[in-house]
């Protein structure tokens, strides 16, 4: 009984720490270069304590230089903005309120200041309901683990200044060509010869592989002719 009763709370621990773990609102990617142009995507996957939630509300921390909100189907963007026009808080009004267990995100096109290098900027978001709210809001202190926080906000760790190849989103600086999606054509072509290199590299193994299998195949079958070949001969002499 004493065996049933750990192992079933060891089971109960496993299950609950990945849970835990996962109801937060995540944003990606968790790293970006001051003075360039990031998309960030936040998404969640949970309600609160079940209710279905109604909206975020995104607040723009200071270090950002603009909040571009990526317009996608099912959500009614708002924006709160300071004296200067650069936004200070976007709300993403959900159409259809999302199901606890329905994962859901959003995007923005963030411009970090230069100023902003080597620091760690959070984005606190507010989930609204339909029966309450989350306020993942809270910082992690020096030498504090953000995973031991009930209600972590989304960080972005802004990194040094990066090139003028890092502004995602813009032409290039010596006018180069404009692909059809708006992106710069050249790094265009480049990405999709890294895609066909990587799509190349991933196909190798398994060519390799069936080459391998064939061969083998190839000498078992020669093998099994020349053993029946000889016991063939036997039997006639």
């Amino acid at each position: 009984m004493r065996l049933a009763l750990g192992a079933a709370a060891g089971l109960a621990l496993a299950v609950a720490a990945p849970l835990a773990a996962s109801a937060h609102v995540h944003v990606d990617p968790g790293t970006a270069s001051a003075g360039s142009t990031e998309t960030l995507t936040f998404a969640f996957s949970h309600g609160c304590d079940g209710s279905p939630t109604t909206a975020l509300v995104i607040d723009i921390p200071e270090g950002v230089g603009n909040a571009t909100p990526i317009v996608q189907g099912g959500w009614t963007i708002s924006r709160d903005s300071g004296a200067d026009g650069i936004p200070t808080q976007v709300t993403f009004t959900s159409d259809t309120p999302v199901e606890d267990g329905l994962k859901a995100t959003v995007s923005m096109d963030v411009l970090f200041d230069e100023s902003a290098a080597d620091t760690q900027l959070a984005f606190p978001v507010t989930q609204i309901c339909a029966e309450g709210e989350t306020a993942w809001a809270e910082i992690a202190e020096e030498g504090q683990d953000p995973h031991d926080l009930e209600s972590p906000a989304p960080v972005v760790a802004v990194g040094e200044v990066g090139s003028a190849d890092d502004a995602h989103g813009h032409a290039a600086a010596d006018g180069g060509n404009v692909g059809a999606d708006g992106g710069d054509a050249a790094s265009t072509d480049a990405r999709s010869t890294d895609a066909g290199d990587a799509a190349s590299t991933d196909a190798d193994p398994v060519a390799r592989w069936l080459a391998a299998g064939g061969l083998v195949a190839g000498l078992a079958a020669l093998v099994i002719v020349l053993v029946r070949g000889r016991v063939a001969k036997a039997d006639r002499g």
